[in-house]
């Protein structure tokens, strides 16, 4: 509800430029804003215009015109005056206190309000001040969860995700954007991060079996205050990020799990380059075959390991040491060495990397 004294402000202004009258009744009849003396207003007068079909009608000398919310009838305003003048301002003052309606709700919604603060755009005092108003806590425990849907705009996902955690208090399911959808989670105070965790599987769990629909989640740390809500934000979406450069496989992946990715995706292009010509100034990753991918991929999974990895590879212990000893004579990086290895897989994930940054144009 629009307070009076913001409608008042609005149809003076309005009476300054046009020097038409004007007034703001509820449907009851009963003046909210006026310009003028109005007792030949008559509030059953005002109820009958309510109930009436007509979006406007001239009743003794005045114009009264309908004021919508949403298709939802608000308020009556009367124009002093019957000429083609009077109806013209008096449909301007229409659509201007229906505006100030959206602008009003708009101001003190729910989402709205959430989007802004994920964005970082609100000052501090804005934060306290509408949270407040908003009946919001401050203070608690929260975490964001960012949800990555295959196509976009997808519906099916948002209101799959709605019916599970809107009706909870404290849960907010909201977008920024065509693809992801975010849902601001409220957390027990002893939730661990096995916790965080089960939550975002349950998520790819009930949106794959609901919605139909393959999605990736990430999400940012707990944070405890409402402020801080954003940072929690930015960490998820950073975690979405990383995750598709060097854990594709993963469809769950929380910032705090990230390790050396986080680290090397923070490096500008350029320092990359240059790595990248210091470790391989012959041959780079690019021009390694399938095999001798495979071989490394799956030597560094079973942690340096050679027999391990010449069984699982199926293949007799003395290839695989062949195949290393002639991965270093071109390269010149013993990976079954550990300073050597470290090197190496840093090196293949900043390959990932700026593979990924081209392909977008980042």
């Amino acid at each position: 509800m629009i307070a009076n004294q913001i409608i008042q402000t609005n149809i003076d202004e309005l009476r300054g430029i046009t020097r038409i009258d004007l007034c703001v009744m509820d449907l009851e009849g009963s003046v909210l804003a006026t310009t003028f003396e109005t007792e030949e207003l008559q509030p059953e007068e005002v109820r009958a215009f309510a109930d009436s079909a007509a979006d406007s009608q001239v009743i003794k000398g005045y114009h009264f015109f309908k004021v919508y919310d949403d298709r939802q009838l608000e308020n009556i305003l009367v124009a002093k005056g019957n000429s083609e003048d009077v109806y013209m301002i008096g449909k301007v003052a229409v659509c201007q206190l229906q505006n100030l309606i959206i602008a009003y709700k708009e101001r003190f919604d729910k989402n709205n309000f959430i989007q802004n603060l994920i964005l970082d755009n609100l000052l501090l005092v804005d934060i306290y001040n509408r949270a407040k108003k908003l009946r919001i806590p401050i203070e608690a425990n929260r975490i964001v969860y960012i949800i990555e849907t295959k196509y976009e705009k997808d519906s099916n996902a948002m209101e799959t995700l709605k019916s599970m955690f809107s009706n909870r208090t404290g849960d907010f399911v909201t977008a920024v954007d065509e693809k992801n959808i975010i849902l601001v989670k409220d957390l027990k105070d002893d939730d661990s991060q096995e916790e965080l965790n089960s939550i975002a599987n349950t998520l790819v769990d009930m949106l794959n079996t609901e919605a139909m629909t393959q999605v990736r989640v990430s999400y940012g740390t707990v944070v405890h205050e409402i402020k801080e809500i954003s940072k929690s934000y930015k960490e998820a979406k950073m975690a979405m990020d990383v995750g598709k450069i060097f854990y594709s496989e993963k469809i769950v992946v929380g910032y705090s799990s990230l390790g050396i990715g986080r680290l090397i995706y923070q490096l500008p292009i350029p320092l990359c380059e240059m790595f990248m010509n210091e470790v391989f100034s012959d041959v780079t990753p690019d021009n390694f075959d399938e095999e001798t991918l495979t071989t490394i991929n799956k030597f560094f999974e079973n942690n340096l390991n050679v027999s391990e990895t010449s069984r699982q590879l199926f293949v007799h212990r003395n290839t695989l040491v062949y195949r290393l000893e002639k991965l270093q004579k071109s390269t010149g990086l013993d990976i079954r060495v550990f300073d050597d290895a470290l090197t190496f897989k840093i090196a293949l994930m900043v390959v990932n990397y700026m593979k990924y940054m081209k392909k977008f144009d980042f």
